[in-house]
Parts: structure tokens; sequence; C-alpha cells
């Protein structure tokens, strides 16, 4: 069964305070970056977090995902805990990767989270290669795959798409097609209309989803998880969203005005639209999703305050966790 209906009151407060938790999360890195204390650059997705939420909500314990540059909220949504993602970030020894990861590649193989990578399509190859394992080994498992708008202009899309089509392996390709790659607006830049659309030429029916719904992605992957674990092979879906930062810390958004900002935070935003939808319907009260908000606001802080903390690896273990040393 999926870990969480956000049809269902317990799933719908479930879904809604890690929506409100990945947000958090990445209001809070601002803070530390524009403070000087994390260092290098991050890739944020305020704005997109009903893709994330949805589409692991929609997966099953054992599942895998494999996640992109702007992955925190992929991660967060699988289950990670704030506290060892915020020390990764921060270079500390208690992060998932011993702070020697970062933010463009957090990884935690033990919950399922096969890692983020810096690589535009690189999280479709390693997709394939882990339903492939799946597969030789008798697993039930789905591999849910994040990708770029960006990254099905790659090689790797085609090839990825291809063989696992081929092979009719257990994958579900999600786009989360935030309408910009980097700085070039997508439909500038992508033949053919639509990311779905190119599902045909693999013999995949591609489906476009509300990626601002996260009722709509939660039934958009389950159906299509549903389908690859019964062996009908693999899906492309296309969730259609917007982020509100720029592409990275060092991006002036020079490239779309404020007025195609302000019209998606005020008028789209994923998380108001669903808390507007639970009162209109009933699932949750004012209280409930109040309760959401401060949850999510005082595990990020206690997070931050933990991580901030944390030791940073000292030099004796600098050849650890490596393949090659001298």
């Amino acid at each position: 069964m999926p870990r969480h209906d956000p049809t269902e009151p317990s799933g719908a407060l479930e879904a809604l305070t890690t929506m409100w938790t990945i947000r958090r999360f990445e209001e809070a890195l601002e803070d530390l970056y524009s403070r000087g204390m994390l260092h290098g650059t991050n890739h944020l997705s305020i704005g997109q977090e009903a893709v994330a939420v949805g589409a692991c909500g929609a997966l099953e314990d054992g599942d895998f995902i494999t996640s992109t540059h702007r992955g925190h909220g992929h991660s967060i949504a699988h289950g990670a805990d704030p506290e060892p993602m915020f020390a990764e970030l921060l270079g500390r020894e208690t992060g998932y990767c011993g702070g020697r990861g970062g933010s463009m590649h957090i990884a935690d193989v033990g919950s399922g989270n096969l890692g983020a990578n810096g690589i535009v399509a690189g999280s479709m190859t390693l997709a394939v290669g882990a339903a492939l394992s799946q597969r030789l080994l008798g697993s039930s498992a789905v591999v849910l795959c994040f990708f770029g708008d960006g990254a099905a202009n790659e090689g790797s899309f085609h090839e990825a798409l291809n063989l696992a089509a081929v092979w009719e392996l257990p994958v579900v390709f999600l786009c989360e097609n935030n309408q910009y790659g980097m700085s070039m607006a997508s439909d500038l830049s992508t033949a053919g209309g639509s990311v779905a659309g190119r599902g045909a030429a693999y013999g995949l029916e591609g489906v476009r989803l509300d990626g601002n719904d996260v009722i709509a992605v939660a039934e958009g992957v389950a159906t299509a998880a549903a389908a690859a674990r019964e062996g009908r092979g693999p899906a492309l879906l296309e969730a259609i969203t917007y982020r509100y930062r720029g592409h990275s810390k060092s991006d002036r958004n020079l490239y779309r005005t404020q007025d195609e900002i302000e019209e998606w935070r005020t008028e789209r935003d994923p998380i108001a639209r669903f808390e507007a939808r639970l009162l209109e319907e009933g699932r949750l009260d004012r209280e409930a999703i109040d309760g959401a908000r401060q949850t999510a606001r005082e595990r990020i802080r206690d997070a931050v305050k933990a991580a901030v903390q944390a030791p940073e690896p000292t030099v004796d273990v600098l050849e650890e966790a490596v393949y090659a040393r001298r």
C-alpha cells in the first residue's frame, strides 16, 4: 500500500506537514547561505513541494528513488531526517555522507534514496540500473526517477527510456517541469510540445500532471508504480510546476518577470492550494493545518541548531569512504 493517501485525513496531514517541512528547510538554507555558514552553491525547489511529496507518498516501503541536483525535497519526502541533511550541507561528520557530499550528492542507500547528483539526466541511467537489479533479484520494488525538463534534451534521457521500455523494467520516470532549464524557458528548447509526448517513441503512454496539486501527483505516480510492480513496464510522467527561486544561488533571475513569479506564488502555490482544498472539503480543520505549519517550523529549527553544533570531520578521516587512495 502507498505510504500515505493525501485524500484521507491522516495522509493529508502527513503530506501537508512534509510540504511545509521541505519549504522551511530550504528557507533555512537560504538564511544559512546569506550568513556565510553554507559554502558552495545549492539549488532550491521552493514552489515544487507537491511533486516530491505526492510522488514519494505514493511509493511503498522498499521502493527506491534517484534524484537530481535539486533534490532536498525528494530526500525529505522519501523519509530523510532534516538534521543529518543540514549536517551534510554544513560539512559536518554527522551528515548523511559524512559531510563529503554536500547539497548535490545527498544519498541514503539504506532507506532507498540512491542519491542526488550534479549530472543533468544522471538520475535516469542510474534508475535503469537500479530497476534492472531489482528485476534480477526477484524483488517487487519500483524505482522512482526524478529528472528535470532540461534533462529531457540529454542523450541519457533517450537511452534510459529506450532500455527501460525494451526490458520492461519497473521504473517510473517523473519529469519535474519547472519550465526553465537554468535560464531558458523549456518551451524554447524542447521540441514536440511536451516531455510526456516523447513517451510514444518508446511505446509508453506519456502522462501530464498538475505538479502543483499533490493529490494529482500522488494518483498519477500510484497508478504508474502499480503497473510497474505488476510487470507492465516503465512509465513517463511530466509534472508541470514552477520554482520561485533562481536556478542556483548565483542566478539573478533576469530571464523572467517578477509578475510571472508573483502570479505563480499567489495563485498557484501548491501548499496554499492544498490547505484551501482540505478546508473546503472538510478533511482537516484550521487547527490541524496550523499545527502542521508549527510542527514543520519547530522540526527545522531544532535540526539547524543540532547540525550547527555537530562536529566537523578531522584530517585523520580524510581518506575514509573513498575508492582510491595514495
